[in-house]
């Protein structure tokens, strides 16, 4: 057999599943192409049949018109994937908070074993468990779909779907409020620059009647007052940008930067880090404080995150539904 149909073959067999249906659908086209080689090209010779494997089609589209009664996961279940997705990661997130803040281990056999994180390592982990509940969502949809039967699943009521969110009407009151954002926060970054270039840092302890001080040592003062200004500056920036465009990536390049930013100072040790006497009993608590505080914000960012990327990923899929399809092979 030529070496081009085998290949040929080959590849479309990389878009079918199902052992048997693959081997039967393969069997099905080889047999199209020897025939349509033999009819139209005078023979099933090397030079006859790669002209008829050319003239067939791309594998893909081959092996989209042979599977297309065949779906993954059935249409009707796009709702389900979405909706069942945002609840399990919702749950997976606020587990994964709690093991931050508590140190503890959590164990939901068969489905979830969630080690003792820090927040550095939560921050990783999130978008790795957004994945891991697609999947195993995705997988139970396609049992579902593959076992032809009629099947209820349930519906949770509480919860709203991405395409349910509906844009405020009026385009212009929205520029207006992201203009006086984008406003307030340049006069804010302008303020938080000139107390760094003044004093070295923003972090200042204010007493009566005396000069502020800086609340941090030196180098850790420099360090974390240039994260957040560079927090302060991104947040203005985005504003600005999103005066002129409604894309979403604005968003979702704000959302990764921040997550880096509140990992760096998540980073900060609490040793030697202030200039000034705070008392013992204080530290413990502060720490926890700022460290959930850090937390929270971030988890709101992952979501935001999360939101964006499915938002952007389900509008191209929609466009891709409803292009031009692409010619379909020839009939055999």
């Amino acid at each position: 057999m030529p070496n081009k149909l085998e290949a040929y073959l080959e590849e479309i067999s990389h878009y079918l599943s199902g052992r048997a249906e693959r081997e039967e659908i393969l069997a099905e086209i080889r047999s199209h192409i020897l025939e349509k080689a033999a009819v139209e090209n005078g023979g099933t010779g090397d030079d006859a049949v790669d002209r008829a494997v050319a003239a067939y089609g791309p594998p893909r589209r081959v092996a989209e018109r042979y599977a297309e009664d065949r779906p993954i996961i059935a249409p009707a279940y796009k709702r389900y994937l979405v909706r069942y997705t945002s609840l399990l990661f919702a749950f997976h997130a606020l587990l994964t908070a709690v093991a931050v803040v508590f140190k503890k281990d959590f164990v939901v056999f068969p489905f979830l074993y969630l080690p003792r994180l820090s927040p550095i390592e939560a921050l990783m982990y999130l978008p790795s468990a957004f994945l891991a509940d697609l999947g195993l969502v995705a997988l139970i949809l396609y049992f579902v779909t593959q076992s032809g039967k009629e099947v209820k699943l349930p519906w949770p009521k509480f919860g709203v779907d991405l395409d349910e969110v509906k844009p405020p009407k009026k385009a212009f009151w929205r520029l207006v409020g992201q203009g006086i954002g984008a406003v307030v926060m340049l006069a804010v970054t302008d303020l938080a620059l000139y107390v760094f270039a003044r004093y070295g840092t923003i972090f200042l302890a204010f007493t009566r009647g005396r000069d502020p001080k800086p609340l941090l040592t030196p180098e850790a003062g420099r360090y974390l007052s240039l994260i957040v200004i560079a927090q302060l500056a991104l947040s203005t920036m985005t504003l600005l940008v999103k005066l002129f465009t409604r894309s979403r990536w604005v968003t979702i390049v704000s959302n990764v930067v921040s997550l880096g930013l509140i990992g760096l100072l998540l980073r900060v040790s609490f040793d030697g880090l202030f200039a000034v006497d705070i008392p013992e009993k204080l530290l413990p608590a502060g720490k926890a404080n700022i460290k959930i505080v850090l937390l929270v914000i971030a988890l709101v960012i992952t979501y935001e995150l999360v939101r964006d990327i499915v938002r952007v990923s389900r509008r191209k899929l929609s466009r891709a539904q409803h292009a031009e399809p692409a010619a379909k092979p020839e009939e055999p």
